[in-house]
């Protein structure tokens, strides 16, 4: 799964006339970084391509986005001894086939460790990957379906502010704005989503999850 990072240029707004004491969304720092575009128009909410109607929006919040660093490092351990209760095993199998022959008995008990050495090296990528994951502050827009939109960024106070610019649209048909926010790839079972929440797509798509 990919979640954004916000960056570029201020944020645009675009109210009525009469509405001018509405505060715009905030405006970040520009950052040199690919982007997207994050707006609102037209009753409806844009995170790249994926478009949300705002009437169905049930929820818009931040929390953070923390690895699953306890459930890796458990993983892990029980494929370490899995991995090496095997390895073991069919060593002291193929050291009870030397009986027969030396040379079949050298040859199971090669592939076996090289097998398991392939295995450790998989099991430790994987929990480095797990170990070395970011904590994200993220806001999150869940719809009255199963689908969440989320979006990111290394200000928290922004995405914070953020959310009072989406209840706003939400709240007044007639406003619209536009933002630029940055792709940030990462791996959905990495990390705590709360509830269970089904993944479409997999890892590379701009923060839409399902």
């Amino acid at each position: 799964m990919d979640i954004t990072r916000t960056s570029g240029g201020p944020l645009e707004s675009a109210e009525p006339p009469g509405h001018y004491d509405i505060p715009p969304p905030p405006a970040v720092p520009p950052q040199a970084m690919r982007g997207v575009d994050l707006r609102v128009g037209k009753r409806l909410l844009w995170v790249g391509r994926a478009a949300y109607p705002l009437q169905n929006i049930a929820r818009v919040h931040t929390f953070t986005l923390t690895p699953r660093r306890k459930e890796a490092t458990l993983l892990f351990l029980k494929r370490l001894a899995i991995i090496l209760s095997v390895a073991f095993a069919l060593t002291i199998l193929g050291g009870l086939t030397g009986l027969a022959s030396a040379d079949v008995a050298g040859t199971i008990v090669m592939l076996v460790w090289l097998g398991a050495v392939a295995a450790l090296v998989f099991s430790i990528v994987e929990l480095a990957s797990v170990l070395s994951a970011p904590m994200q502050y993220v806001l999150a827009v869940e719809t009255s379906g199963p689908s969440v939109a989320m979006v990111t960024s290394g200000n928290p106070q922004y995405l914070d502010q953020l959310v009072g610019s989406i209840v706003h649209a939400i709240e007044n048909p007639e406003a619209e704005f536009h933002v630029r926010v940055d792709q940030l790839t990462v791996d959905p079972k990495n990390y705590y989503f709360g509830d269970n929440v089904n993944i479409y797509g997999g890892t590379g798509n701009v923060g839409i999850s399902t």
